[in-house]
């Protein structure tokens, strides 16, 4: 079974930086691709970014330039490395094995002044 803990959340002030990581209990991690969502409260669930298993990596248009994904493929575990951060990157962060039905609890980030 699939497990994803997603941990790093918390609470900052615009232009701030968090670390977000994801540890996947998955055989064969680093053949994944690995992305990133999030979900604001009343909103629907959004794609951030992806991590091919060969080091690709792609952004939404809304994080291009502010935020940066990498993995460590013998910790099984991505890394979302967000800076200037903005009062709509509010939401709970999840990652995802692609391809696997299986989610994680998220991690909160509150993005305030």
């Amino acid at each position: 079974q699939v497990q994803l803990v997603e941990s790093g959340g918390g609470s900052v002030q615009p232009g701030g930086s968090l670390r977000l990581s994801c540890e996947a209990s998955i055989s064969g991690f680093s053949m994944y691709r690995m992305d990133w969502y999030r979900q604001a409260p009343g909103k629907e669930r959004e794609w951030v970014a992806f991590i091919s298993s060969g080091g690709s990596t792609n952004y939404a248009d809304s994080v291009q330039g502010r935020f940066f994904i990498s993995r460590d493929n013998g910790r099984n575990t991505v890394y979302l490395r967000m800076s200037g951060l903005k009062p709509e990157d509010t939401a709970v962060y999840y990652c995802h094995a692609y391809g696997v039905d299986s989610w994680g609890k998220g991690t909160l980030v509150t993005v305030s002044s």
